[in-house]
């Protein structure tokens, strides 16, 4: 199954890895390392313009996410109901 992330990104729910409200990355000195080495390595990807509710992690790359985690998660449980 695929999960609509926003804008035009879709990933495959085999890549997908964790879902996090944006909220972690400031109130975590992890979390705020964990987005600083991969925005060094070019793995980090702003999905649209719109401001960031959410952080994915796939296999391969963070997405900020215009959708919220809850909306996300709630889209990854239906998918895995089907």
């Amino acid at each position: 199954m695929y999960i609509h992330l926003g804008g035009e990104k879709v990933v495959s729910s085999r890549e997908l890895v964790a879902i996090f409200d944006i909220s972690i990355e400031k109130s975590s000195k992890i979390s705020k390392q964990f987005v600083t080495s991969m925005l060094e390595g070019k793995k980090m990807v702003q999905i649209s313009e719109e401001e960031a509710k959410s952080i994915v992690v796939t296999e391969r790359t963070v997405y900020y996410s215009p959708i919220s985690s809850a909306t996300l998660k709630k889209r990854c449980d239906t998918y895995q109901e089907l």
